[in-house]
């Protein structure tokens, strides 16, 4: 599986790592990605999404309802 966030998409990023002789290699940036169930009460029934830490903390503000309905209008397939 990808390494990219089923809520707000971040995904791997690309850099350097920069050495202390300024040597410049590339690296990787990835998401703090976890995998998460969330009880949804509305359709009585538990959703299980592989979210970013952020997305955590946006799910807590706005509710689970709430961003699974702006997903569905994304195109999200849940």
């Amino acid at each position: 599986m990808s390494k990219v966030c089923e809520v707000s998409g971040k995904k791997t990023m690309f850099g350097h790592k920069v050495s202390h002789s300024n040597r410049k290699t590339n690296r990787r940036f990835q998401p703090n990605l976890q995998k998460k169930r969330f009880f949804v009460p509305e359709e009585n029934r538990w959703v299980e999404l592989k979210i970013s830490t952020s997305a955590i903390r946006t799910i807590n503000k706005k509710g689970i309802s709430t961003v699974l309905k702006e997903m569905k209008e994304k195109g999200a397939a849940v």
